[in-house]
């Protein structure tokens, strides 16, 4: 919700260049707090706020406003002044958000960014998206295995300004390989009793890292299962290239579920946030989910045409399509989003797929036999008290549940075997599938219980 508060006072103190007004807003609240009450302004009164702030003040600020906002301000204003703010931006955040901007103003903006933070910002944006690379910062705690407690307090001193965190302490040998960590609370208690021990004796050596070229999900899951704060990231040659933050897995865990979400939903992941979307990428994303479905559903037809002359004999079996395919597509939705999201938590593994098969089968035992229950009570007193055509419903549910959970569960599995995405499967593409083979199933059945239908 839009926070409209301070506009008016914002505006009025713009218009009359009220400086010290303007100073003092920046540095009253909470960084996240001012970064809200500026969302109605446009980019550029929002950059003439932040200019009156000091310039950590100012990156702080900006780090808390919408990424659209970010983008936007970046491309709008000089890019001199921006090369300043982006050098104050954490590295990992600044990677995000330089990721999103227009390529041309990145190559005008990167030559004003000091040198040292440029070879930074252009190595961070070389490792592939979705990489624990492309989401690590390298603004962490370095210390030498060599150094004494109290060394390494001196040491810690000097870096302070440019971390991130210090409640994890990494420790590396003379070529930058990790050897172990040390948490902050350790190293205090122990300056007091034992100055002189090396971190070499205090470190912990069983530590938790993951790969520079490890996919960003299983980064956030080994984060999640081990319980920390940040994560290290190594390279093949387990020398230590960066940290990933809680803060980061947090934005990884939204990123995966907002591209879940638009997948189970059968449209393209969006690369930038919706209303920076232009229709025509928007259109694409979204119609060519809708054309593969639309295929489906020509498909559909077709079957339909091919027992036409089944319901010219009995019309009255038009009437049980809609509830015969809505409980198979239904069903099928179901298992696919129970066994997308297992698989997302590390709930359900691959080698679990016979139990998990199995279990669905049960269940489209249950539920189909349920709904058929149902089924069969609505086609006896809709049918007028005829048995035998009523049995053509719950027949036809059980098998087509148990054809819906067994297909909501094995194509996500299978997807996940081939190294594509589960959740490609979406609920559309499984409801789509399910029509066809219920119409198939439903004609089948009709055919075998029915004597009209099983003439030639």
């Amino acid at each position: 919700m839009l926070n409209t508060l301070y506009l008016p006072e914002l505006r009025e103190m713009l218009a009359t260049d009220d400086a010290e007004g303007l100073r003092e807003f920046c540095t009253a609240l909470h960084p996240a707090r001012t970064a809200e009450f500026m969302e109605g302004l446009t980019a550029d009164e929002a950059w003439q706020v932040l200019s009156h702030a000091d310039e950590e003040t100012r990156a702080e600020i900006f780090a808390f406003l919408h990424h659209d906002r970010q983008v936007d301000i970046v491309e709008s204003q000089p890019p001199q002044e921006m090369a300043e703010l982006v050098a104050e931006l954490p590295a990992d955040d600044r990677v995000d958000m330089l990721k999103a901007v227009d390529d041309q103003v990145v190559d005008d903006l990167l030559p004003l960014v000091p040198i040292e933070d440029r070879r930074d910002i252009q190595r961070l944006l070389n490792y592939p998206e979705g990489t624990a690379g492309s989401v690590m910062t390298t603004d962490f705690a370095i210390l030498s295995e060599s150094l004494t407690v109290s060394q390494a307090i001196e040491a810690l001193h000097d870096q302070l300004e440019d971390l991130e965190t210090v409640y994890y302490l990494y420790i590396v040998d003379d070529d930058k390989h990790l050897r172990g960590l040390v948490t902050f609370r350790n190293m205090v208690s122990s300056i007091a009793r034992r100055p002189s021990t090396r971190l070499s004796e205090l470190m912990e050596t069983e530590i938790v890292s993951v790969n520079v070229n490890d996919d960003q999900e299983e980064v956030a899951n080994k984060v999640a299962r081990y319980d920390l704060l940040a994560i290290p990231v190594i390279d093949d040659e387990r020398h230590l290239v960066g940290i990933i933050t809680h803060d980061d897995i947090i934005d990884v865990v939204r990123e995966e579920a907002t591209e879940d979400a638009h997948r189970i939903a059968a449209v393209d992941p969006l690369e930038v946030g919706y209303l920076r979307t232009s229709l025509l990428t928007l259109s694409w994303k979204r119609g060519i989910w809708l054309i593969v479905l639309f295929v489906g559903a020509l498909l559909t037809a077709l079957a339909l045409e091919r027992y036409e002359g089944h319901f010219d004999t009995l019309p009255w079996l038009v009437m049980f399509i809609p509830l015969v395919i809505s409980s198979g597509g239904n069903s099928g939705s179901q298992s696919a989003t129970l066994i997308i999201t297992g698989m997302s938590t590390g709930d359900i593994k691959m080698r679990d797929w016979l139990r998990v098969v199995g279990r669905e089968l049960a269940m489209g035992v249950i539920l189909g036999s349920g709904l058929g229950l149902i089924g069969f009570v609505a086609a006896y007193f809709m049918r007028s008290g005829s048995v035998r055509d009523a049995l053509v419903i719950p027949g036809t549910l059980l098998l087509v549940v148990m054809c819906g959970t067994l297909l909501g569960s094995l194509l996500p599995l299978t997807f996940k075997r081939i190294g594509l995405d589960p959740a490609l499967i979406s609920n559309p593409f499984v409801a789509g599938i399910i029509d066809i083979l219920g119409i198939i199933i439903y004609m089948g059945v009709a055919s075998m219980l029915l004597p009209a239908l099983a003439a030639p």
